[in-house]
């Protein structure tokens, strides 16, 4: 998957886990609305840390656009 690293992934995996076990170790009570709250605070962290590495890919590219026009314009004076 391109979209998340290894530890990402690893998260989500091993919080998925743990919500299933918790499931079957506590039935449908307060608990497990606990432990989906965690799932979903662990997948909405993974989703912001994604978002903004695709921002930072964006403005890396976009300077370094200016850097090129920047050197292309220092050249022609």
């Amino acid at each position: 998957m391109k979209y998340f690293d290894f530890w990402s992934l690893l998260v989500i995996v091993t919080t998925f886990l743990l919500f299933t076990v918790s499931l079957f170790f506590t039935g449908l009570t307060h608990e497990l609305f606990l432990e989906a709250g965690v799932f979903l605070v662990s997948v909405k962290l993974i989703m912001m840390a994604y978002k903004g590495e695709k921002h930072t890919r964006r403005i890396k590219t976009e300077l370094e656009e200016i850097k090129v026009i920047l050197k292309e314009s220092s050249g022609q004076s």
